[in-house]
């Protein structure tokens, strides 16, 4: 009863303050525009909270492992990332904008607690023989929150104004610290202890910086985690650029820009299915095969969102999900079982930077692309998934 109840305040946990996660970035895009009056100024806020947790991530996964108490530490993570938003909120308008995408930056440094940081502690919350259906749980909070967050932003925005649904992104996310305090502080069973400690012979790190470099020998030199992190690294580029194409392939297919949210709801709804078949059979398909072949889904959406026909976007929309939401539930599965224990949130945490970082970078490249011409920037998207799933194939520890 205790485990059961362990897990689903877990999943409560992580599912809430993911949403709020979800919720914030569009809602500061909102408050952004609403108080400054300026794209520009909006999207400074959304760039400046997303650009550094490409620094935030290793070193709080760092921290998190290095903690005898990793879920205090935690909580207290989302709870700085909640006042960072409130403090964002309170600045604009009133101090410099610099000033304030500086509170931003900061904020941003806490971002992957919600993703990475949270996931981690999973092993401390089930038995390992439960852990596969576990995992594939987790993964359908990052859909559920996908789904329920943006659209909680617009509702919100549209009823009280934007700054309501910043604040409501920092409850969601406060709602979530009894959850991340109570984590068990308890380690792996010793089977794990035996594993890692036959994959690491390193002897335990002295300094954070030498804990830090660990982390990066554990992500590079471990072939599956190291292949699996590509691949998802570079898929995640191809999805950056699908979802900065939504807006004009809405005006194309259904004459409206926002007809694209629509299709990133069709996506969720398609990724949260995925992911709860998964759930009922999680030993079905090797998270390995999962991670490569899900990247050829993604480049048939793409392929097929290309066309412009309307039931062909909506096919393609539905598609991407079959493939986004098992890769991600495959990916964590991957990091759990061969991540050294000592160093799990790390790796986590600067997996879910990476990505990140793939991201913006997808999003930035289809901008001007896609200005252009909208179906060269989605069959490039289309290219970047099939050399997610060819760098899986062919690539080596050896060549780190």
């Amino acid at each position: 009863m205790k485990r059961r109840y362990a897990m689903g305040s877990f999943l409560a946990g992580a599912a809430a303050a993911r949403a709020g996660d979800e919720m914030s970035g569009p809602a500061l895009l909102l408050a952004g525009y609403a108080v400054g009056g300026s794209a520009t100024e909006a999207s400074a806020l959304l760039a400046g909270i997303t650009v550094s947790a490409a620094v935030g991530g290793p070193l709080l996964g760092a921290l998190l492992d290095r903690s005898p108490r990793p879920g205090r530490l935690l909580a207290r993570a989302l709870a700085l990332y909640g006042t960072g938003l409130v403090l964002i909120l309170l600045s604009l308008g009133r101090l410099p904008l610099e000033l304030t995408v500086l509170i931003a930056v900061f904020t941003g440094l806490l971002g992957p607690a919600l993703s990475g940081g949270w996931t981690a502690q999973l092993p401390r919350v089930v038995p390992r023989e439960r852990m596969p259906r576990a995992n594939a749980l987790d993964a359908m909070t990052f859909s559920l929150a996908s789904l329920v967050g943006p659209a909680l932003a617009g509702a919100l925005a549209h009823l009280l104004g934007a700054p309501a649904a910043v604040v409501a992104s920092a409850a969601l996310i406060a709602f979530a610290l009894p959850a991340a305090w109570t984590l068990p502080m308890g380690r792996d069973q010793d089977q794990d202890r035996d594993r890692d400690r036959d994959r690491d012979k390193t002897p335990p790190a002295a300094s954070l910086t030498a804990d830090l470099a660990a982390g990066i020998r554990a992500i590079t030199r471990t072939r599956p985690l190291a292949r699996a992190t590509l691949a998802s690294v570079v898929s995640c580029t191809g999805l950056g650029m699908l979802i900065t194409c939504t807006p004009l392939l809405g005006e194309r297919a259904f004459g409206s820009a926002a007809e694209g949210t629509l299709l990133l709801t069709c996506t969720a709804v398609s990724a949260l299915a995925a992911n709860a078949v998964l759930a009922r059979r999680p030993r079905t398909i090797a998270p390995d095969t999962i991670i490569w072949s899900s990247t050829l889904l993604l480049a048939v959406a793409l392929v097929l969102s290309a066309t412009g026909h309307p039931a062909l976007v909506v096919a393609a929309a539905l598609t991407a999900g079959v493939g986004e939401g098992p890769q991600l539930a495959a990916l964590l599965a991957i990091r759990h079982r061969e991540s050294p224990e000592r160093l799990r949130s790390q790796v986590f945490t600067t997996g879910a930077s990476l990505k990140i970082t793939g991201f913006a970078l997808g999003a930035a490249v289809a901008g001007p692309l896609a200005t252009h011409s909208l179906p060269t920037a989605l069959l490039t998207a289309a290219g970047v998934q099939l050399v997610a799933a060819l760098s899986f194939h062919v690539f080596r520890a050896g060549s780190c």
